[in-house]
């Protein structure tokens, strides 16, 4: 899916705004056909959940409606005119001038309808109901239960099966833009380290097509007709973190008096696999960076341009290269600015929770042995990955997918569940890039059941903090064995932590390094950074978080998860200043 772009035969209109919104009684229908009666000001894009005060609210239990009106001009309606959500959490069902367009689940890839039939010159009224809860046939997975209390009328509870809050609602930005009849409706371009690509245009219509490609500097390299080729550029400029070279794939339908046009950038670049490390370009590259969040204050998980480059900054900053995008799939404006600024990628759908032994709070304590008899979330899980792989195939800062996090790898099934979709990412993706599976400590190397279908070992380890708490020495024996156990077990595929933290109260101190205190984050940090260094095949470091995140409410959390490295609002804690003494330059031989 094409983001959209404003050029010379396309017009882009941003719904963003402030709407009209009110939280739904279960069984509540409002009209969609008319105003909300007793609406109040909602900001798109946002999460709903912080901008009012009180539990009832902020927490919330199943729809919500949206409510806004635009104007459509003549000249509008003699184009192709589409209504894009870039994300709406978690379903969606979307109604212009009372009439359906249509439904859409999954909270965090876009979705379109084409209104030239219903919209109207004029002023048109767009009705969204968005539902937010969260289940055993959701990604993200939930518990959805009703609570009896003496005394106490029935109380619908929504209980995520993982340790982030469950921010809701359109979070994304909404748009408005226009194409020809005949138009470009996707392009696929690969471009490989030897400076050879191919390129694929996918039309509606008749038309010829044009292609051309410009370099850094604008400048034409190539040229062709037809709809798919090929080619080879002489003295390629790489994208690299060190230096992201972006090239540009200029596409042109023409139909008659008609033209359609858009650019697509891309990078050259290889990823690959060999002697048991990630390599870039040939090169091996040890990737240094994070498990992050969309998450700050007010804005909830909601989109947010500045909290983006202020994040890729402080990447920079601190001497990282790269983050996950825990877990879901990030706004299409961050993978972009990640291309820009040459920060690598691990890609992941919003599959977690997928285990039904886990609680809000991340701790087992569930129903175990029973995941992959529950579940219902295969076909969505499909339905996810072929639109995430649609939506980021030609991002060169896309190193790798992620097919899930932290699910029940341990339980049989896993293999049968996760095998299908692991294949099906490889389909997919036209770079062929690697694919994991991120797994947590109850999915040891003798447990593990999906192993061998990753092509990098990406696992989440909290020795020292959940358990051997306190205990560095012992925590660090217990991690290194259990690499080498996997290593063991595995000895052809790279291994790296994908999560790994201690929660850190900022300001709190202590000269003998404590739980909690900036010193033991600092400690925690450095036990691992031994482990790394000692193994060969230990192609990365992602430490858990970046900053502090909002969470369930929980005894185990204090206002949130505090294993950031900054503060929620971005302050650095001591453990920044180590990593960055540690990352700044280095590069694992």
């Amino acid at each position: 899916m094409l983001y959209p772009q404003l050029t010379d035969s396309r017009m882009v209109f941003d719904l963003n705004g402030v709407w009209d919104f009110k939280l739904l009684d279960e069984g509540q229908c409002p009209a969609v056909d008319g105003p909300v009666q007793d609406a109040i000001p909602m900001a798109v894009p946002s999460a709903y959940n912080d901008l009012y005060e009180g539990r009832a609210f902020k927490e919330h239990v199943g729809d919500m409606v949206y409510q806004r009106s635009f104007s459509v001009s003549a000249p509008m309606l003699e184009k192709r005119l589409v209504l894009r959500f870039s994300s709406a959490t978690h379903q969606a069902t979307v109604y212009l001038n009372g009439k359906l367009l249509g439904k859409h689940k999954g909270g965090f890839l876009p979705f379109e309808f084409e209104i030239g039939q219903q919209a109207r010159r004029g002023e048109n009224l767009l009705t969204v109901i968005v539902n937010n809860i969260v289940d055993y046939s959701t990604l993200p997975c939930g518990r959805l239960v009703t609570e009896k209390y003496p005394g106490l009328a029935p109380m619908v509870r929504n209980y995520p099966n993982f340790d982030y809050f469950n921010y809701t609602g359109i979070m994304r930005p909404v748009k408005l833009y226009t194409t020809p009849r005949n138009y470009i409706r996707d392009i696929t371009v690969v471009g490989h380290m030897d400076g050879s690509f191919s390129y694929k245009v996918d039309v509606q219509g008749e038309g010829e097509v044009a292609v051309e490609m410009l370099d850094p500097d604008k400048k034409c390299v190539f040229k062709a007709q037809g709809a798919s080729g090929e080619g080879k550029i002489e003295n390629v400029r790489l994208w690299a973190p060190e230096n992201p070279a972006l090239y540009d794939l200029v596409v042109r339908l023409a139909s008659g008096d008609e033209q359609d046009s858009y650019t697509e950038p891309f990078g050259f670049r290889d990823i690959s696999i060999q002697n048991c490390r990630i390599c870039l370009n040939g090169k091996p590259v040890y990737l240094k960076g994070f498990g992050k969040h969309e998450d700050s204050y007010v804005n909830g998980r909601g989109f947010n341009e500045a909290l983006n480059v202020k994040d890729v900054g402080l990447l920079k900053w601190i001497g990282a290269n790269s983050f996950r995008t825990s877990h879901y799939p990030y706004s299409e404006e961050m993978m972009r600015l990640c291309d820009r600024e040459g920060i690598m990628v691990i890609d992941e759908v919003p599959a977690v929770g997928l285990h039904t032994a886990f609680t809000a709070t991340g701790m087992l304590g569930g129903e175990p042995n029973g995941t992959w008899r529950t579940l219902q979330t295969a076909q969505h899980h499909r339905d996810v990955i072929n639109d995430l792989i649609a939506r980021d195939k030609n991002h060169p800062c896309v190193v790798m997918w992620s097919v899930a996090n932290e699910p029940a790898s341990e339980e049989e099934g896993a293999r049968e569940y996760f095998e299908p979709l692991t294949v099906l990412a490889r389909q997919q993706d036209p770079q062929h890039r690697p694919v994991t599976i991120v797994t947590y400590e109850g999915s040891s190397p003798e447990k593990c059941k999906v192993a061998e279908l990753c092509d990098v070992l990406v696992i989440n380890r909290y020795r020292g903090w959940y358990d051997t708490e306190g205990n560095l020495p012992g925590a660090a024996a217990k991690l290194k064995d259990e690499f080498e156990r996997f290593h063991a077990r595995c000895p052809e595929k790279p291994i790296m932590l994908g999560e790994y933290g201690a929660d850190t109260i900022a300001g709190m101190h202590d000269a003998t390094p404590t739980l909690f205190s900036e010193e033991y984050q600092v400690a925690y940090l450095e036990a691992y950074s031994e482990v790394f260094d000692s193994l060969p095949y230990i192609t990365g470091e992602h430490v858990w978080n970046f900053a502090d995140f909002a969470t369930a409410e929980n005894i185990r959390r204090v206002q949130g998860n505090k294993k950031g490295i900054f503060t929620r609002d971005r302050r650095p804690k001591m453990a920044a200043h180590y990593l960055k003494g540690r990352w700044t330059g280095f590069e694992k031989e």
